[in-house]
């Protein structure tokens, strides 16, 4: 959540073309490296209920602050009073990477989803996000605003869709036919009357592909996750034990999950970001196991202080690529690895390897 400013005169919104402001934000969004601009209303009354039957539901967990700040997600104007419009923007993540098959089907490699291979995006659009705030500000003058990028209360999805930059996918993310879903969603909430966009329309039709491929069951229908089966939720909100149903079906996914995505059709039109920021680091793409699992505690903060990865902690990525290591095939270096932390401090850690290591053991058995 970034910048506000405050005490705007009254009169100055009748100075003001608004139509005309509206283009130009969508064109100083496009040099900003954005790849749509779209304007919302704020009439959220039916995600409104769907968010409260899906919170009713338990489908979120862990995740305590979906619930946290009430109505305030679906209602922009009580979370910042006086919003009137919600400018969205959308930039594109998908980068050069080693393709996302071959390192899911080779389990002793970890696959890492797309979008955390790079700089923490949410570094990345704050930045960009401030700068648009400040070319209307140079615009209009002092504006009230409040920029936002998966940082707060925000219903990112349907704003998007009613600002036409993409509707909601079975799989629940943001999908569009000219880039796919592989894309950041950013936010400005702000009290100027801009005209608004043409809200997207649905185009997944009768495909499920993505209900389909899900490891772990998650989209338990169309347009419904449960996200506590979520292979995403489980490697990076879930704090805790991950639960033993899950880990063998989690595979080699040490960082979020793509299938969903990967399955899709639209995606076949995803296009790669020219954004330097998200160009892959640390070999992320094409790591083994083993290899990220030897990373000392020092080594992980020195190679992914700056990426998404990061915020998950040092604990939950060993517990993460421990799962992966049971389920890679079994190999003295896999098996050595997972001993040598097999007395680590952490309980989360210890409890995660040793499951890792009574299934290389079974499978010595058998």
């Amino acid at each position: 959540m970034i910048g506000v400013m405050q005490d705007v005169p009254v009169q100055r919104s009748l100075e003001i073309d608004f139509a005309a402001l509206a283009r130009d934000i969508k064109q100083w969004g496009a040099e900003l490296g954005f790849q749509k601009v779209g304007i919302a209303d704020c009439e959220l009354s039916e995600a409104e209920t769907r968010l409260m039957d899906w919170l009713g539901k338990g489908f979120h967990g862990d995740m305590d602050y979906m619930a946290k700040h009430g109505v305030k997600r679906t209602r922009p104007a009580e979370l910042v009073p006086g919003t009137l419009r919600v400018i969205a923007v959308r930039m594109n993540y998908l980068t050069k990477a080693r393709a996302s098959w071959p390192v899911i089907h080779d389990g002793a490699k970890a696959f890492i989803s797309r979008y955390a291979l790079g700089r923490d995006y949410h570094k990345v659009l704050r930045r960009r996000l401030q700068q648009l705030a400040d070319r209307i500000a140079g615009a209009v003058g002092a504006f009230n605003y409040r920029a936002f990028t998966d940082s707060a209360p925000v219903m990112e999805v349907e704003l998007a869709r009613k600002a036409g930059l993409g509707w909601r996918g079975k799989h629940t993310l943001s999908l569009t036919r000219d880039a796919g879903s592989f894309y950041f969603l950013g936010e400005i909430y702000t009290d100027l009357p801009l005209p608004v966009d043409r809200a997207s329309e649905d185009h997944c039709g009768t495909c499920r592909k993505c209900i389909d491929v899900c490891p772990t069951g998650a989209i338990i229908a169309p347009y419904q996750l449960d996200a506590r089966r979520c292979i995403s939720y489980l490697t990076i909100e879930h704090k805790g034990s991950i639960p033993e149903a899950f880990r063998a079906l989690i595979g080699n996914r040490v960082y979020g999950c793509d299938d969903c995505q990967l399955v899709c059709p639209w995606n076949k039109f995803g296009r790669l970001s020219a954004e330097p920021d998200f160009a892959v680091g640390n070999g992320l793409d094409d790591a083994s196991l083993a290899e990220l699992f030897e990373w000392s505690e020092e080594e992980f903060h020195a190679r992914l202080l700056g990426s998404a990865i990061h915020r998950i902690g040092y604990e939950r990525w060993l517990r993460n690529l421990a799962v992966g290591l049971g389920n890679a095939p079994t190999s003295p270096e896999v098996v050595a690895v997972l001993r040598a932390r097999s007395d680590h401090p952490s309980a989360l850690v210890r409890e995660h390897v040793a499951w890792a290591l009574a299934r290389h053991r079974a499978r010595d058995t058998a």
